[in-house]
């Protein structure tokens, strides 16, 4: 009940105008002191453009900035670098821009830095988050402080799509001169600024003196600590070495749990849930029946109890139960059902079962989870082949270079709900490991769920999309996870959101 709860109060997104002044700090908690961070993956890039890691956000939201932010408990649109905006018709999406931004560079963040980045994002070869922009026309400066987006359809998604890496802001000045080095040289406009960062050991942040929302940040720095065995990374806050871990598994807050008296534990309801990403452009999985047979070999009960210790919940689609997008007729589509997978198989060619190469990470907590894979596919004749690497090696073998049947993944989630089926099934969408174009129902259903402005209406169109993926079986989702974050007791000021992506841009650290 408390997943479905906290679900509930997400609001949908409407085209009506977005008004409202800064937020004012009350209080200035103690200015100072260097947040030390267990971060369980190294960054895929440091260029949010460029990136396709959901596990990168922790590591740029101290860096940059978004057009649009979100509140965390509900995900509604609130004022980021833009103050306001609205849709003067259904095709024209104007921001209003926040005045005396400048970039770490000491360049200003203006009308004209905005539409540099916009038509990168859209266009640049390099783009991870073409798919996002995809009603993006063109961008025209009013004037310093107003920038007018053109679509060439409406999209009510829009203002979210913007609080995420499509919204980050980055200094034009930067990409020309860094190039490419941009990914590992970043320059934004956020509370902390990229000070280094040293591949599978650490990312280094130090505070912006001239940040824009007086008051902040309130800590001299933020250091990552790259930790990827989930288990090193707890003790390492147990032991005093970091003050904050995030990403955690079930497993792990048993440990944490009995450790109340030395720190703090939090574990809310997020929209992140595990999933198996399909490359369904080349054979076996470019037959329906072979992807059907694998969402029916899966028992996401049996997943959830063994490898989230009963605390998640059973994923259909990648929009949660309770949540307000979510169709809960679709909750019991695809059923554990061994004899139906072996029927589909046979249908398919395959009537001895099928090998698969499948794709994972190499921590030990995932690689339990592949093993609960593998003996429920086997009892139906898959026989998953396990290949394992860190998450940003997996995601380039698999997504750009085209290896493996199968990924296992967590989908971190996004603020607005048309955003994983763009990034996950669309043409462009760089979860999309085929760029195989998703049927043209889906794609009317995707164009739907994006130009309604009220939110029955975009259920409806939702619930197209949820099911489409679900007849084709492009995907298949497993559980969604809590947000499990253990800290020390000095550690203030934390909020966490529905996205299971900490922001540490407004902690302080007690005396």
């Amino acid at each position: 009940m408390q997943r479905r709860q906290a679900l509930a109060t997400i609001g949908a997104l409407t085209a009506a105008p977005f008004l409202a002044a800064p937020r004012v700090v009350q209080a200035q908690p103690r200015r100072g002191g260097v947040l030390k961070v267990s971060a369980p993956f190294n960054p895929s890039t440091l260029d949010p453009v460029t990136g396709g890691l959901g596990s990168d956000h922790m590591v740029l939201y101290p860096i940059f900035d978004t057009l649009v932010d979100f509140e965390p408990r509900t995900l509604a649109p609130r004022p980021g670098l833009a103050t306001s905006w609205e849709f003067s018709n259904p095709t024209t999406l104007v921001l209003t821009l926040r005045s005396g931004v400048l970039f770490h560079d000491g360049t200003r963040m203006d009308a004209a830095a905005v539409k540099v980045n916009l038509d990168r994002a859209r266009t640049d070869e390099r783009s991870a988050v073409k798919g996002d922009l995809q009603s993006l026309q063109s961008v025209e400066v009013l004037d310093p402080s107003r920038v007018a987006l053109r679509l060439n359809r409406p999209d009510t998604a829009l203002p979210l799509i913007l609080a995420d890496r499509a919204g980050m802001m980055c200094s034009p000045k930067a990409i020309v001169e860094k190039g490419r080095q941009h990914d590992r040289n970043p320059v934004g406009t956020g509370p902390f600024r990229f000070e280094r960062w040293n591949d599978n050991d650490a990312v280094v942040l130090t505070r912006n003196e001239a940040y824009w929302n007086e008051g902040l940040p309130h800590l001299d720095g933020i250091h990552f600590r790259i930790i990827t065995d989930l288990n090193t990374g707890l003790r390492a806050v147990l032991a005093g070495e970091t003050n904050f871990a995030y990403r955690l598994n079930p497993q792990q807050k048993v440990v944490a749990d009995r450790m109340a008296s030395r720190v703090r534990v939090s574990s809310t309801p997020t929209i992140a849930d595990y999933h198996l990403l399909f490359n369904y452009r080349r054979a076996p999985l470019n037959d329906v029946r072979v992807r059907q047979a694998i969402n029916y070999a899966l028992d996401r009960d049996g997943f959830n109890k063994a490898a989230l210790l009963g605390l998640g919940v059973p994923a259909q689609t990648m929009l949660p139960p309770g949540y307000w997008a979510h169709d809960e007729s679709l909750n019991e589509f695809y059923k554990h059902d061994p004899a139906r997978a072996r029927i589909l198989l046979s249908e398919a060619g395959f009537p001895d079962g099928v090998d698969l190469r499948f794709f994972g990470y190499s921590d030990q907590a995932s690689q339990q989870r592949h093993e609960i894979i593998i003996e429920q596919l086997r009892q139906s004749g898959i026989r998953a082949h396990m290949t394992v690497g860190s998450s940003a090696d997996m995601y380039q073998r698999f997504m750009v270079q085209g290896e493996g049947d199968m990924l296992l993944a967590l989908w971190t989630g996004r603020p607005d709900p048309s955003q994983p089926f763009l990034l996950v099934y669309g043409e462009n969408g760089f979860n999309n490991a085929g760029k195989v174009p998703p049927p043209p129902e889906m794609m009317q259903a995707q164009v739907e769920s994006q130009s309604e402005s009220s939110q029955e209406g975009r259920k409806r169109a939702f619930a197209k999309l949820e099911r489409a993926a679900l007849e084709h079986a492009l995907s298949a989702e497993l559980a969604f996870v809590p947000g499990i974050e253990v800290f020390t007791p000095n550690v203030r000021g934390y909020v966490p959101n529905l996205l299971g992506k900490p922001k540490f841009n407004e902690i302080h650290l007690a005396d």
